[in-house]
Parts: C-alpha cells; sequence; structure tokens
C-alpha cells in the first residue's frame, strides 16, 4: 500500500468518524431533551393532582440543585462564567459528566473517578464537531477535529 492509498483510506476514516460525531452529538441532544420532556410530562400531572395548578407558570432561578434522598447535591443546572451547564454529581459532589452551552460552542465532559477529564465532545463554529479521547494520564488516545 502506496502513501497515496494510505491518505485516501485515511481521509475516508476520518470523514465516517465527523459523521458518527455529528451523531453522536444529536443522540446526546435528543436524550437530554427527551429527559426534560418526560419528566415534565410526569411531574405536571402529580403537581396538579395535588393542587399545583394555581400556582406559576414559570418558574425563574440562577441555580437548580437536585438532591438525593439523604440531601447531598447530585445534579447541578444553572449559569457559570462559561454559560449555561447541567453539571452530574457522583457520591462525593464530583461531576463526573457535565454538558455545557458555552461561548465556542456546546461540548459535553466526561470525567473520570479523580476529576481528570477522559472525553470531550463538542461542536466549535469553526471547526464543528470534536472528539477527544484522553488515558488516566490526560494523554490524548483519539484526538478527531
Amino acid at each position: 500500500m502506496d502513501t497515496e492509498e494510505r491518505l485516501e483510506k485515511l481521509e475516508r476514516e476520518l470523514l465516517a468518524e465527523k459523521r458518527r460525531n455529528r451523531w453522536l452529538l444529536v443522540a446526546v441532544g435528543l436524550g437530554v431533551v427527551g429527559v426534560l420532556a418526560w419528566t415534565l410530562a410526569t411531574i405536571t400531572p402529580t403537581a396538579q393532582a395535588q393542587g399545583a395548578n394555581t400556582g406559576p407558570k414559570e418558574i425563574r432561578a440562577n441555580a437548580f440543585i437536585v438532591e438525593d434522598e439523604t440531601g447531598k447535591s447530585r445534579a447541578w443546572l444553572g449559569v457559570d462564567e462559561n454559560g449555561p451547564k447541567l453539571s452530574l454529581l457522583d457520591a462525593t459532589g464530583k461531576p463526573p459528566a457535565e454538558l455545557g452551552a458555552t461561548k465556542p460552542g456546546p461540548g459535553l465532559l466526561l470525567q473520570d473517578e479523580n476529576g481528570n477529564p477522559r472525553a470531550m465532545l463538542s461542536v466549535g463554529p469553526r471547526d464543528g464537531p470534536t472528539l477527544l479521547l484522553l488515558d488516566a494520564n490526560g494523554k490524548t488516545i483519539l484526538s478527531q477535529p
């Protein structure tokens, strides 16, 4: 296999990976929308049955914190200096998963138990979708622009 054939093969593989990245981003976005829709659909009838339909139709806040049965924070939805963000927290309070809509573009960050980034998926206005996979030492395993 000569150099030109290898380059053509790499180009085909890169295009396939870019296509997969776009579908992954769409799937994550649809998943988030689906969870929010399901939550609203299941909470609304319960709240109405309890007489909550007399309250406001809109709630505004700087942040929402979801706690487990012991009172530990397990999710945070709010806006920080980078933009809106949803952080899912583990039992120790560390965020192993974060979804944000920052100025450069939307992104998903997955971290290990030590708080080290292990996977990042983002979409930039110029670069398009980007996938970055890291090992436990922070060394890049895969980088797909």
